[in-house]
């Protein structure tokens, strides 16, 4: 079993989807006009789908995409519409940047700690 696919339900996805690909650099895999955006994510697929395209009662979900660090991320997210919401430092772990996008949905980056053992900076 893999995961194929987590998708946020999105009042205008095309709005969102200019939010994804701009503040965190989602390429495109498929798009369905406006009711559907798909992008290919670590072997994966995340996706936004309009209200009609979702299942029945969908509520909302967090997605953690992994990065290799923060740099301008918090610029890039406020200059695509969206809010930074806070770094958490998980010591040896890694780190969480929260997020909002422009609709509300909360979406967090995930940066592991190095592998040395050395504290990076947020």
């Amino acid at each position: 079993m893999r995961l194929q696919n987590v998708y946020l339900v999105a009042e205008q996805p095309a709005a969102l989807h200019a939010f994804y690909s701009e503040a965190l650099g989602l390429s495109l895999k498929f798009a369905d006009g406006e009711r559907w955006y798909q992008y290919g994510v670590g072997g994966g697929n995340v996706s936004l789908a309009c209200r009609e395209e979702a299942a029945p009662a969908t509520a909302g979900a967090v997605m953690v995409f992994e990065v290799a660090d923060f740099d301008g991320a918090a610029e890039r997210v406020a200059a695509a519409g969206g809010e930074v919401l806070g770094l958490r430092d998980m010591g040896a772990h890694g780190a969480v940047l929260s997020l909002r996008d422009p609709e509300g949905h909360v979406v967090q980056l995930f940066r592991r700690a190095p592998v040395d053992g050395a504290q990076a900076q947020p």
